[in-house]
């Protein structure tokens, strides 16, 4: 027999949603205010920040890099993660969607751990590097545009510390990225990036088939 990923029918996952998440007030105000936006499916899964919270509280993580950050939920939920020392440099173009972040950020009382900078990524990138971030960060989240992810993963990969993780949102992309059809700029752009990271030898790296998937790659040493 075949062992696949359980599929998460609408049942299943409010069992999910009841008994393997814990979310602060904060956390289902923004996600409720954020669904009924033009673009609300953006957001990440909340079982992906349960996920993630939890990594930054197994690694000991006290330096996060986020490039996409658009209305702040996984920013929120990893600072609510991190200890009282620990900072996040967030990445993002839009101001309209970060003022969102911004009013829960300081909701949630996290407001002074999160350093947001506007621009475009890969400049702001270029910025850490040019400012002596390299081998710094623990943990990145990518989670942007499509067509620049081996930018910002080759960026990443510079930033974060041997032994720090990249974390690679959509990886999946709704399964186009497995449908021979599907040709457009962005599958093609995550397509190429999942067969680099598999053969990729500076890293380690897991597909986890949570949400749209989410690739962990570690830096080795």
């Amino acid at each position: 027999m075949r062992i696949k990923s359980t599929v998460l029918d609408d049942r299943l996952h409010a069992y999910l949603m009841r008994v393997g998440i814990r979310e602060t007030p904060a956390q289902e105000a923004l996600r409720a205010e954020t669904a009924t936006m033009r673009f609300g499916g953006m957001q990440i899964a909340p079982e992906q920040g349960a996920f993630m919270q939890f990594l930054v509280r197994l690694t000991g993580a006290r330096r996060y890099l986020e490039v996409g950050v658009f209305t702040g939920y996984s920013s929120l939920a990893v600072a609510l993660a991190l200890p009282a020392d620990g900072r996040i440099t967030a990445l993002d173009l839009s101001a309209e969607y970060t003022d969102i972040a911004r009013r829960y950020w300081a909701e949630a009382g996290v407001a002074d751990r999160i350093d947001l900078r506007l621009g475009p990524a890969l400049d702001s990138l270029a910025a850490l590097e040019r400012d002596g971030a390299a081998d710094s960060f623990d943990i990145a989240f990518i989670d942007a545009d499509k067509s620049n992810y081996d930018g910002y993963y080759e960026a990443a990969l510079r930033l974060v510390r041997p032994g720090g993780t990249i974390l690679i949102d959509n990886v999946l992309w709704g399964g186009a990225v497995a449908d021979p059809a599907a040709d457009d700029e962005d599958t093609r752009a995550i397509r190429a990036l999942n067969e680099k990271l598999h053969r990729d030898p500076r890293i380690d790296c897991s597909i986890l088939p949570i949400s749209d998937g989410l690739t962990l790659a570690r830096r080795r040493s």
